[in-house]
């Protein structure tokens, strides 16, 4: 698939009429991403919200064939919001009956260094750590894991997971879906500015590295 907007409308109004695929694979995807594998929830949701807005303009992106069942907003919505909230529950129960084994696991290296931060918040700010984590991408995981390593009550956990997630979840699915056409027609300007800002993001890397690597190099000697 390319990166025009024909293509890419082209290739969602294939499973704007096919609503099963999409409920199933909001679900891998939020599950997966609750997990720590890198797909953002963002994604998800914004194409979700967008195979949406296809799914209700068939006089603009007729389906592929008749008798299939277009994907429709408020189902998908609500697909995603139970997806997030089952994924974060189940990584709490994971840290909760089988946190030392796990953090132990070789898994759980890349996520060492967050480890301080996310007990930081979690000792200050007790169940409403898990609402900060849910709006902190990177902290999503090992956040909702120590919730459940240090013993936050199940209840409490949930309640204010899932009120987080109601705020983030929902809203971006019904925006895209509501408002897709405003969000196309700038399509092209968020390309640029996408470009623009991984470029600024490549130049701050390289600069960051050659300045550790000087400042390496020169510590020795000092």
């Amino acid at each position: 698939m390319g990166f025009s907007e024909d293509q890419i409308m082209a290739w969602f109004t294939q499973y704007a009429y096919q609503s099963w695929i999409i409920y199933l694979a909001i679900f891998a995807a939020m599950l997966a991403s609750g997990f720590g594998v890198p797909i953002p929830e963002e994604f998800t949701l914004i194409s979700a919200g967008l195979v949406c807005y296809i799914a209700s303009r068939p006089d603009i992106y007729p389906p592929p064939a008749f008798g299939n069942s277009p994907v429709d907003p408020y189902v998908t919505a609500g697909v995603a919001f139970f997806s997030v909230v089952f994924a974060d529950t189940l990584v709490f129960f994971l840290g909760k009956y089988f946190g030392g084994r796990i953090l132990r696991s070789r898994f759980m290296d890349r996520y060492r260094a967050r480890f301080e931060k996310v007990a930081e918040w979690t000792k200050k700010y007790g169940m409403w750590a898990a609402g900060g984590f849910r709006f902190t991408p990177g902290l999503r995981f090992p956040g909702h894991f120590a919730c459940g390593m240090m013993g936050l009550s199940v209840s409490k956990f949930v309640t204010v997971d899932a009120i987080a997630a109601g705020i983030s979840v929902p809203t971006q699915v019904l925006l895209v879906a509501f408002y897709g056409e405003t969000i196309l027609v700038y399509f092209k300007q968020f390309k640029l500015i996408l470009l623009a800002l991984l470029g600024l993001g490549l130049v701050y890397w390289l600069v960051r590295t050659l300045w550790k690597r000087l400042a390496t190099s020169k510590t020795p000697a000092a």
